[in-house]
């Protein structure tokens, strides 16, 4: 099989698929060194550094870069293909030896680079996918998706409320809830809060110097927060790059700035600027404290302050847009309008932007 020294794959990646790596795959196998070029028009919905950073994640021994490419596709126009062209020898000026498509353009393609032109799975046999089956139907394709894709398709929802308001319980539930439809909902992930792991810990810190402590006598000061927030959105992302289109997550970052001002007092602008930082999240779940027992686990001690803490998520998710849903009454009610708020979300879709037509 003839190997060349440089060649070239080029996509939209919207989104990158498992037929898009075994393209790279197979080319980067028969070059030397490989450039891979993501194209994306202004119009998409998905960044094109997003694109870019998955590609280089999932192939970092080639070379990926990108451009913004807003010409529409014709392949039967010669003016359309020199503007395409000219986006494309800038991107990538060095001498192209093969262009590796699984499209019928690919001939002309590697005319135009003075390239020999490699055709790789054209009828998707492989992989029976494409970028359109994607956007149309991610949950269909999810198998086909590689981890930073899922990461940023999954949709997210946060269970958050006062102590001892049901949020695990709830989170667990909905967890269970949707692993059992099977299939690719068997994966559904669970994130539990890392803050009640931070907080076992102090406490068996403090009781290692001071055997008799009780919860009471645990302090927390402002630089705590920001760690729990970090820790939060690291496991939330590890949790989202395996699981299932949907996962939920037993508090997160955000609900880090009210348990702030609950322990500590005043805003933390540090750990609001970490809750930002993290993957859109889809819709939160507030647990309402009225006609839920106050248990004390021994990591608890703020049941009069429960209306304040249900106050100030309801206050704080309201003022910052996020969309979120009251969850009241029992246990078997709260499961209900859960899942219905859940199902509902999911049933909006992904609303991915069509790309530029093509003409072919």
């Amino acid at each position: 099989m003839k190997r060349y020294g440089h060649g070239l794959v080029l996509g939209k990646f919207y989104p990158p698929h498992a037929g898009h790596h075994h393209l790279v795959e197979t080319a980067r196998d028969r070059c030397e060194r490989l450039t891979v070029l993501v194209c994306a028009a202004s119009v998409e919905s998905v960044p094109l550094a997003d694109r870019v950073a998955w590609m280089r994640e999932a192939h970092p021994d080639v070379t990926v870069v990108g451009a913004v490419d807003d010409t529409h596709m014709d392949v039967t126009d010669p003016a359309v293909w020199d503007a395409h062209m000219a986006v494309f020898t800038a991107a990538v000026p060095d001498r192209v030896d093969a262009v590796f498509t699984s499209e019928a353009y690919g001939e002309e393609l590697g005319r135009r680079f003075g390239a020999a032109s490699v055709l790789v799975d054209p009828d998707r046999t492989r992989f029976p996918v494409s970028g359109t089956a994607v956007r149309k139907d991610p949950v269909g394709c999810w198998d086909f998706l590689r981890a930073p894709v899922r990461a940023a398709l999954t949709r997210r929802i946060v269970v958050l409320g006062a102590e001892s308001t049901g949020t695990t319980t709830l989170a667990r539930a909905l967890t269970g809830h949707y692993r059992a439809r099977g299939g690719v909902w068997a994966r559904t992930g669970y994130v539990a809060e890392y803050g009640r792991e931070y907080s076992e810990r102090k406490l068996a810190e403090l009781r290692e110097r001071w055997p008799g402590a009780v919860w009471e006598d645990v302090t927390f000061t402002a630089d705590d927060f920001p760690a729990i927030a970090r820790t939060q959105n690291e496991r939330e992302e590890a949790a989202a790059r395996t699981g299932s289109p949907v996962l939920f997550c037993d508090t997160d970052s955000f609900a880090t700035t009210v348990w702030h001002e609950r322990y500590v007092g005043g805003r933390n602008p540090l750990v609001e600027e970490i809750a930002d930082r993290t993957a859109p999240h889809h819709l939160w779940l507030l647990t309402d404290h009225e006609g839920v027992a106050f248990e004390d686990d021994g990591l608890r001690d703020g049941e009069e302050l429960r209306p304040w803490m249900t106050d100030r998520f309801r206050a704080e998710l309201t003022r910052t847009g996020r969309r979120f849903v009251e969850i009241t009454g029992p246990p078997e009610a709260r499961l209900a309008a859960a899942v219905a708020a859940v199902d509902g979300l999911l049933a909006t879709g992904w609303d991915f932007t069509a790309p530029l037509p093509e003409k072919r």
